[in-house]
């Protein structure tokens, strides 16, 4: 007689969830008719634009949304059990006992008057009743299977003396302590370099298999869904509006929404030249304000009357692939093209004179941070060697991106240049003139044709002023245009950067991040300069947003000849956007050259590892797995001979560690600062294979 098997029961079970908050226009539907169920040992992400309800979703599952929050509708079950309607004590039980959460920031989630040993401690003491000492010794095993260094020393330490990789580890380890049965992470990676981040995103898929542990993650980033998860939904204005496994989502995608995310990538192995970000058009609606049909329709490609009238409901599309379009099945077939003025626009040539004379070159530069010495008396003043004798060069209309783990040193460098820090030596010339001086020296002229686009746009805006004010303030500054002008340019501006005049008015608390960004960029090249230094200015954006601010860009600098210093923690996006690519790592360039040379063998060894670590939003590629052991070390006393041989997987010996590597020059531009020969370094394979046979081609990285 044949034994039937009984179906595995899911550890969490969303069934129609609604979740809406009470607002003074009443309430606003945050998440709608939402469901998906995660069993033991699965990873299940949720992914969207900001906004989109995936964190909502997470917090309505653990009870957290606030006073004014509240679930209208649905069921959440875990382990078959309905926590819709429990009282507050059965929950709290449940939270820290069963379900455990990994929040983006580690230092929200610590507390930072505690040790790390005592707030781990507290989680076995209370759900567990176990005796201190016991909870203590049982955290220093934890924190060795979350591979912590040193964690006999890490638990008497205080939050903020941990690295921030760091201090990730112990939110997760902590999270794991009561062996949950289910562990939500919401954007934990997001903060982190992304060498750090490759080691986290492995712990991740370690433990999930030793604890055997279901796993919901939350991320924007579609690089790191593909590494973590074997399941994914999409989510757009609150709904899901795509659920399959993650290669069947990736590479065969059915709503035009996960279509478009897709198309919003930067690929490792595409430049500039050869390909191009689409950006979704339109911004996602306010949930107070939704479309009447299809919620997607205001920005679908394929809309028709029916997608206005009706509302699509989530459907099976296939075996395992659920989709919420009318035409799912039609728009696969009919395949997607770009708009024919966009190709235009973004297919023009433009190039750059590599024999000119360079714009901005750079030559020895150092400059160190004086440190006060720990003895009051006699001690020998030290010094942070921020950036430590580094040379480069732009031409006219280049683009150079500078990458590299934080604290490398790149954001210090085009302060530098800018006038922000005074140099301590080297020399820095700039148009013909020495610009080796803080800004507070250097002739109005010289300011104007040198600026800045910043990481954080909140930080640089003045809250208290318009829009247009701020993006005017420069050009009567500069005198760009006659005073009389200065509002028509403001509009030019506002066009230019696909925003328009009615935001001359608004004041930046109501912009989108991605709108603020725009404003930035509006401001910084209103006085028409010559060279716009931009340090991380779309690392917190989403794809989307980021594709918009990347193609813009582009066009500012194909329409005024902009020269570009690019600084990015994505590799990818460095590749598509920059003509050629310094690596920086402890002060020092470790490689550079064209961009495409930096992308395939031969690599500095600390390249290799970089681009090994960087999440591909393609689950068919192949990636060589290379991990850096320990962390950067200090700028204060840097190690001796090649600063890398601490960390560098491919260390040849004691030269390394004694004497300065030479500079190998791989011819065109492209020199590496290493002591491995350039033969040996040409015979590496490269990092990342995309298996032939498919849709892309064959790319090398």
């Amino acid at each position: 007689m044949q034994q039937s098997h009984k179906p595995q029961t899911p550890i969490l079970d969303v069934r129609d969830l609604a979740i809406s908050y009470e607002t003074r226009y009443g309430d606003v539907p945050a998440v709608r008719d939402v469901s998906f169920d995660i069993q033991r040992g699965e990873a299940h992400s949720i992914v969207g634009e900001s906004g989109c309800g995936k964190s909502t979703v997470a917090f309505g599952i653990v009870n957290f949304l606030g006073r004014n929050g509240r679930i209208v509708n649905g069921q959440i079950l875990f382990q078959g059990q309905d926590l819709v309607g429990r009282s507050p004590e059965e929950l709290r039980q449940v939270r820290g006992d069963r379900i455990a959460m990994v929040y983006q920031d580690p230092m929200q989630a610590l507390n930072p008057s505690m040790r790390i040993g005592d707030q781990m401690a507290e989680v076995l003491v209370v759900h567990r009743m176990m005796p201190r000492a016991r909870a203590l010794d049982y955290c220093v095993t934890m924190l060795k299977r979350v591979q912590m260094p040193d964690p006999e020393n890490v638990i008497r330490r205080y939050p903020h003396q941990l690295s921030g990789g760091q201090q990730q580890r112990v939110v997760i380890g902590m999270a794991l302590l009561n062996d949950p049965a289910l562990l939500i992470m919401d954007e934990p990676t997001t903060a982190l370099d992304v060498t750090v981040e490759a080691t986290v995103l492995d712990l991740i898929s370690t433990l999930q298999r030793e604890f055997d542990t279901a796993i919901m993650y939350i991320s924007h980033n579609l690089g790191v869904v593909a590494r973590v998860s074997s399941k994914v939904a999409v989510m757009y204005a609150g709904e899901i509006v795509e659920r399959a496994a993650v290669s069947d989502v990736y590479l065969s995608p059915y709503h035009p929404y996960t279509q478009g995310l897709m198309r919003c990538v930067p690929r490792l192995g595409q430049s500039k030249r050869e390909s191009f970000l689409y950006p979704i058009r339109g911004r996602v609606p306010s949930p107070k304000n939704l479309p009447p049909g299809c919620i997607f329709e205001p920005r679908c490609d394929y809309a028709r009357d029916l997608c206005r009238q009706r509302r699509p409901e989530l459907r099976p599309i296939k075996l395992g692939h659920w989709g919420r379009c009318h035409f799912a099945e039609e728009i696969v077939q009919m395949g997607w093209q770009p708009p024919e003025d966009f190709v235009a626009q973004y297919t023009a040539e433009r190039s750059v004179d590599a024999a000119a004379r360079p714009l901005l070159k750079v030559t020895h530069a150092q400059t160190f941070y004086p440190v006060a010495s720990q003895k009051l008396i006699g001690g020998k003043k030290q010094f942070v060697r921020a950036v430590d004798d580094v040379s480069i060069e732009v031409r006219k209309g280049e683009t150079l991106g500078i990458v590299g783990e934080s604290g490398c040193g790149k954001s210090t460098l085009v302060k530098t240049i800018v006038g922000m820090e005074k140099p301590t030596s080297g020399d820095f010339e700039f148009m013909g003139f020495d610009i080796a001086m803080p800004v507070s020296k250097r002739k109005l002229e010289l300011i104007q044709e040198l600026q800045m686009v910043f990481q954080n746009p909140d930080s640089t805006l003045n809250p208290s002023f318009s829009v247009g004010y701020q993006i005017g303030r420069p050009l009567r500054r500069f005198q760009t245009v006659p005073r009389g002008q200065v509002e028509g340019e403001v509009m030019r501006l506002l066009d230019m950067m696909k925003l328009g005049g009615r935001y001359y008015n608004r004041l930046p608390r109501q912009l989108s991040g991605g709108e603020k960004q725009r404003v930035g960029i509006a401001r910084a090249i209103a006085g028409r300069p010559e060279v716009v230094l931009c340090d991380e200015p779309v690392s917190a954006l989403d794809v989307s947003v980021q594709a918009a601010v990347l193609n813009l860009l582009l066009e500012i600098q194909k329409e005024i000849d902009t020269t570009m210093i690019f600084i990015a923690h994505d590799l990818s996006v460095v590749r598509f956007f920059c003509d050629n690519i310094a690596v920086m790592y402890l002060g020092q360039i470790a490689e550079i050259g064209p961009a495409e040379a930096i992308y395939a063998p031969p690599y500095h060894p600390y390249t290799e590892a970089l681009l090994s670590a960087v999440p591909i939003p393609d689950p068919r590629a192949e990636q060589k797995h290379i991990r850096l052991e320990g962390a950067v070390p200090s700028a204060l006393n840097p190690p001796s001979g090649c600063r890398f041989h601490t960390r560098c997987p491919r260390k040849i010996g004691k030269i390394c560690e004694t004497e300065t590597p030479p500079w190998r020059d791989a011819g065109n531009g492209h020199r590496i600062f290493c002591h491995i020969p350039l033969a040996e370094l040409r015979q590496m394979d490269p990092v990342v294979t995309v298996r032939p046979g498919n849709r892309l081609g064959r790319q090398h990285a």
